[in-house]
């Protein structure tokens, strides 16, 4: 009886330690996550003549006119709640604007990637890169090469204007900028890119450490039935163990265009297992045992909404080859 009580009193404890708005301000440490909030550095980095390193981490923000610059190093800056944009090694990003209404980049040198999980209508998030606009319209994950001068769409859709020319680039496609200043997509191989593209592995395996840092936040978020203290809905909220900020949706739960899972508080509650982080993990106490990226493939096939807890999601069919479709939620099996 006693152990219980003084598990019950730690669990308190941690859900306390969370308690975060979510723009994610920690009382503590004083860090609050907005568009162009650092969130993750390694290697040679700074914004201005400002060195970033691990303590620069929740703390330092790119303001409006303000470059991230990159050598031997690569850096993560948050945008709207959902978004991330990740420098690569050797690069030079400019904030043009971080208004929330309009979120605003450039790729002045090197590469960058657009992860982007969460959209809403009245987002306008657009990145700048050698003359070009590109407006991005959907979930998905970008790429912009300065170097080659190209953008890639992994998945998604963005539209670019160039020298008063539109076109829409979609999922699988890419556009070089200079090629005979036309602008015409055309298909590229994803797997090669994958083999080859230093920062596109890199941005993955960042994107498996913030699946697994938010399985580890929802479950604080949602104790006895109730929204857990300091649950404000959708956004950012820091993980002080991952030390880094995560993004918790407000029901139900998505895959980014990576295949990794993310899980609202309200959907771990409900549910006996989930997966995320690559691992199947067990809420009452049983161990995690790993069975790869989320509900893909064959990995749950046979399981009920039953087996959910009574969370409603369209059975195991509703899963299968949810990798990389970036964006499917429970709560009814919609979309």
């Amino acid at each position: 009886m006693r152990l219980a009580r003084w598990n019950v009193a730690l669990a308190a404890a941690l859900a306390t330690l969370l308690s975060l708005p979510a723009w994610g301000a920690d009382t503590n440490t004083r860090r609050t996550a907005m568009p162009g909030t650092l969130n993750y550095v390694e290697g040679q980095a700074s914004i201005g003549d400002q060195a970033l390193d691990s303590k620069s981490v929740g703390q330092a923000d790119l303001q409006d006119g303000q470059i991230l610059s990159t050598g031997n190093g690569k850096a993560e800056v948050l945008l709207t709640p959902g978004v991330y944009l990740r420098v690569g090694s050797n690069s030079e990003v400019k904030m043009v604007s971080t208004s929330l209404a309009n979120t605003q980049v450039a790729v002045d040198r090197g590469e960058a990637m657009l992860e982007v999980d969460r959209i809403y209508k009245d987002n306008n998030i657009h990145v700048d890169q050698a003359g070009a606009d590109t407006r991005i319209e959907k979930n998905g994950l970008y790429d912009f090469d300065a170097a080659g001068n190209l953008i890639r769409v992994f998945d998604g859709k963005a539209e670019v204007t160039s020298n008063d020319h539109n076109t829409t680039v979609k999922g699988g496609h890419e556009l070089d900028l200079v090629a005979d200043g036309k602008l015409k997509a055309h298909g590229f191989s994803k797997d090669q890119v994958r083999q080859d593209d230093d920062l596109y592995r890199w941005s993955s395996l960042r994107s498996e450490y913030l699946s697994e840092a938010n399985v580890d936040s929802a479950r604080l978020y949602y104790a006895d039935g109730g929204w857990g203290p300091g649950w404000y809905g959708p956004g950012w909220y820091w993980n002080p163990w991952f030390a880094g900020f995560t993004y918790l949706p407000g029901d139900g739960f998505f895959y980014n265009p990576f295949g990794w899972g993310f899980y609202s508080p309200i959907m771990v509650y409900r549910a006996p297992f989930i997966v995320g982080g690559g691992y199947y993990h067990h809420f009452d106490g049983g161990r995690s045992v790993a069975i790869g990226r989320g509900f893909h493939g064959h990995a749950v096939r046979g399981f009920s909404s039953a087996h959910l807890g009574g969370f409603h999601t369209g059975g195991a069919n509703a899963f299968h080859g949810a990798r990389g479709g970036g964006g499917m939620h429970g709560g009814g099996g919609h979309r």
